[in-house]
């Protein structure tokens, strides 16, 4: 049986309907709802927390094994807590910009553009919203090509469990991103954030046990007896590498750390969902401590521990590369948790672009029956869920269209590396210290104002090198490129 609802006007870019339904026959209007007339909040520093570990750890981490390969042991590890530091650190000032002109007791900023608009103005913003929601697009695309080679790499290991470390098996990716893409349209009718914490802490548990399987196969290699070459400088020149090569894997390996670190695409979304008492400023800077300081943890036990299994010989994944052969379940269980966290921080990265499509159609036809109307329906083991005919078609076609791209585009994680070169410095580093400056008022010129200066450029710096590696990536990709290559 279904009921039917329509959007209630009384409430601000409602993304809860039902909710306001649930207000009406309630009849209590301020138990139900914050002070602003939104769907009162329900988050904590803990499910937070679970956003930030599954935005942050993606199966990039299982690379860092190569990044401490072209930097060595003095500057890999150097590196990676450099940026662990002042990701925290920026994380800090974004958080404290989530309301406005007073972070504890001043306006909401429901979204990062909103938060650019009430404390810069003028066009950063635009700027903000195209290095924001451009970089968003591009993880969704890179997430399910990345997803798809690990089903693949599940096939594969099989193979070569029956038929030998030096078989062919080649395996399409495409059956898989299309598997990947129908969960990925079943998972999108979950409305916004403020629901998704359960796919969120499922995909937490999923990062934390393929890198525990990565690092304990490390430790095992280790404590075999293999004794990789490793050196305090990374890949020797000459011996590894060219001198060019060397440049360009540097730039490589420093730009794949910063942006390993980086979750401020969609930091201000996620402290939306916080519940307003303690602050959210505060509940925020617990849960960013929490995620860093965990994250921070197992990129240095896989990015080491992996460099000293392989040494200077890292492969780019060391599970979907196959580092590792056997025990050949392992891996297949290790890849498999790949998949589904890639499942959960999908939808944690593609949240923020639904939203920002569903109130532009919202404002833009107010009385379209197609946008505003939605199904209540009985689910069993669920409860009422409501369905909206507009979020079902607009959210299928953006998870059909980014498919597409990716089966079109299958070296399209190189162009990932660029967009992340691209807005790693504005939205991690730029915004967060120019808002901090307007909010605090520093004086130009003074200490503290120049010092967080320098930080903006020489992260802008950072930025620019890891550009230029990426470029020369991509650039090698698209000249290797053969159409309908198979894993």
């Amino acid at each position: 049986m279904t009921k039917e609802f329509e959007k209630n006007p009384m409430f601000i870019e409602q993304n809860h309907p039902h909710h306001a339904t649930a207000v009406m026959e309630n009849g209590d209007f301020r138990k139900n709802v914050d002070e602003d007339g939104r769907p009162k909040r329900s988050g904590t520093w803990v499910t937070a927390s679970a956003h930030i570990i599954t935005a942050v750890i993606g199966s990039g981490v299982l690379s860092l094994a190569w990044a401490n390969a072209q930097l060595g042991w003095t500057a890999g590890p150097a590196v990676l807590m450099a940026f662990s530091f002042i990701t925290y650190f920026t994380s800090t000032l974004l958080a404290d910009c989530y309301r406005a002109p007073d972070p504890v007791t001043g306006k909401r900023n429901y979204t990062y553009m909103a938060a650019v608009k009430a404390y810069l103005g003028g066009r950063k913003v635009q700027l903000c919203g195209l290095a924001q929601y451009g970089n968003l697009v591009g993880i969704t695309v890179g997430y399910t090509i990345t997803a798809s080679i690990s089903m693949v790499a599940v096939k594969r290991s099989n193979c070569f469990h029956k038929e030998g470390h030096s078989a062919k098996c080649s395996i399409s990716n495409y059956p898989f991103m299309i598997i990947f893409a129908c969960i990925q349209i079943v998972l999108s009718q979950i409305p916004n954030f403020h629901d998704l914490s359960w796919l969120s802490i499922l995909a937490a548990v999923m990062s934390f046990a393929y890198s525990s399987i990565g690092v304990g196969l490390s430790i095992a290699k280790v404590v075999g007896g293999t004794h990789a070459k490793t050196t305090l400088t990374g890949v020797t020149v000459g011996v590894d590498v060219t001198g060019s090569e060397k440049v360009w894997r540097t730039f490589q390996a420093i730009g794949d750390i910063a942006f390993a670190y980086a979750f401020s695409t969609v930091l201000i979304e996620i402290q939306d969902t916080l519940r307003s008492s303690p602050p959210e400023n505060r509940s925020m800077k617990k849960a960013t401590f929490a995620g860093i300081m965990t994250t921070t943890t197992f990129y240095i036990l896989c990015g080491c521990v992996g460099y000293a299994a392989f040494g200077n010989s890292a492969p780019g994944n060391f599970l979907t590369g196959f580092g590792f052969y056997e025990p050949f379940w392992l891996i297949d269980l290790a890849n498999v948790c790949i998949a589904i966290h890639l499942i959960g921080a999908y939808q944690v990265f593609c949240q923020p672009i639904y939203g920002l499509a569903e109130r532009f159609c919202d404002k833009r036809w107010p009385e379209s029956k197609f946008i505003s109307r939605e199904y209540a329906m009985n689910v069993p083991f669920h409860g009422v869920y409501y369905v909206s005919p507009f979020r079902l078609v607009w959210r299928t076609a953006y998870v059909v269209v980014t498919t597409l791209v990716a089966m079109i585009f299958p070296f399209f994680n190189d162009f990932l590396g660029l967009l992340g070169a691209a807005s790693f410095w504005p939205l991690t580093v730029y915004f967060p210290i120019e808002m901090h400056i307007a909010q605090s008022k520093i004086p130009q010129y003074s200490f503290r104002w120049n010092m967080l200066k320098i930080l903006s450029g020489a992260c802008l710096i950072v930025s620019i090198v890891a550009a230029a590696g990426s470029i020369q990536g991509l650039a090698t990709d698209v000249k290797t490129y053969k159409p309908f290559k198979t894993q």
